[in-house]
């Protein structure tokens, strides 16, 4: 195994921070871990040391993939003997053993893993995105509450309010199943919003089909030796309510579905309303501040009050994200000659400077 650089001392934060780094890279990094760890790893010459002598030894450790426990109780020494070198852990940090002890974890977990991974509990008390293990993604509208349960044969989310985008990882082999209300909405891969308010629950299909069902309570007579009928054994069974494609949407009453489901085509204006609960880039051309306002008052839980009359016709030119309620008032502050004063009711009260 490699010894560290005698030009960089051994630093346990910094051995610690390149271990993590090292078994989330592994694992995968989102757009925003991979610049936050490309700011860490070019701020110092001994983090790109540390972390390139931490991947080295990664690579040990492969080697000890070609053993199981059930092999025997050690592992063959062969596997290491191109490594042997006098006293090699006589360097070794704590963060370092750590590492070591991660990799090895990662090594054996497909052998001792559980069939089922544990349920993902998400509340959005304003807008959320979540990536669920499977890399499907998850858009929660303020006030949703969703519980995600994988197992080897299917991934599970059960919406329990609220409304909900999933773009769904493709995966053949697991179907992708939400269910609201008593009703299950099921997916491969595809694109589609749920949203389950009062006795209704609505699904809009963006991408690929869906197929809508609910488990309905089916009468099966028995019989008795002699042949009279004996009374009934109810069992429960999916029955297909609908199937939808992309552009397409129904509503569906929850509390007694006792007809299939309406499905209508959605036209992109009506899908763009239906989802504009979702941030976007908002593009201002001289649009009064009155009407900004509004727009952003429509998405976010932070309201914004226009304190002075004379500002309503104030225009404004910006592109700026729909949730990004701080920002946009940082640029009026900066730029528009408003004063903004916070309450603490939690509304932003917007005034002229003086």
């Amino acid at each position: 195994m490699n010894a560290p650089d005698p030009r960089f001392p051994l630093d346990d934060a910094i051995e610690s921070a390149a271990a993590e780094w090292l078994v989330r890279h592994d694992r995968g990094l989102t757009p925003a871990q991979q610049d936050e760890f490309l700011s860490w790893l070019t701020a110092s010459a001994a983090h790109r040391e540390s972390f390139e002598r931490h991947r080295s030894m990664w690579g040990d450790f492969n080697a000890l993939a070609q053993w199981r426990p059930e092999h025997g109780t050690v592992p063959n020494p062969d596997l290491l003997a191109r490594h042997r070198r006098p006293s090699p852990w006589r360097w070794a940090a704590p963060a370092l053993l750590a590492a070591a002890a991660v990799a090895l974890l990662l090594l054996w977990a497909p052998t001792t893993r559980a069939p089922g991974d544990a349920p993902l509990v998400f509340e959005a008390a304003t807008y959320r995105q979540e990536t669920l293990p499977d890399g499907s993604v998850l858009d929660l509208n303020r006030g949703a509450h969703v519980v995600v349960q994988f197992s080897a044969a299917e991934r599970r989310v059960l919406l329990v309010q609220g409304e909900a985008q999933f773009a769904v990882a493709k995966n053949p082999a697991r179907p992708f199943v939400v269910r609201a209300g008593g009703v299950e909405v099921r997916a491969v891969g595809t694109a589609f919003n749920v949203k389950l308010a009062g006795p209704n629950l609505e699904v809009l299909v963006t991408e690929g089909t869906v197929h809508v069902s609910q488990q309905t309570v089916v009468v099966t007579p028995t019989s008795t030796a002699t042949g009279a009928s004996a009374g009934a054994a109810p069992t429960a069974a999916p029955v297909v309510l609908a199937a939808l494609t992309a552009g397409q949407r129904t509503v569906i009453p929850v509390a007694t579905v006792i007809a299939p489901p309406v499905v209508v085509p959605a036209s992109v204006p009506e899908i763009a309303q239906l989802l504009d609960w979702q941030p976007r880039l908002l593009d201002f051309e001289s649009t009064p501040l009155a009407e900004v306002v509004e727009n952003f008052n429509r998405r976010n839980s932070l309201r914004l009050v226009l304190g002075d009359d004379g500002l309503r016709a104030l225009p404004i030119v910006a592109s700026i994200r729909s949730d990004n309620v701080e920002g946009f008032v940082r640029l009026l502050e900066g730029t528009m000659g408003v004063r903004a004063d916070r309450t603490t009711a939690g509304e932003i009260v917007l005034r002229r400077a003086h």
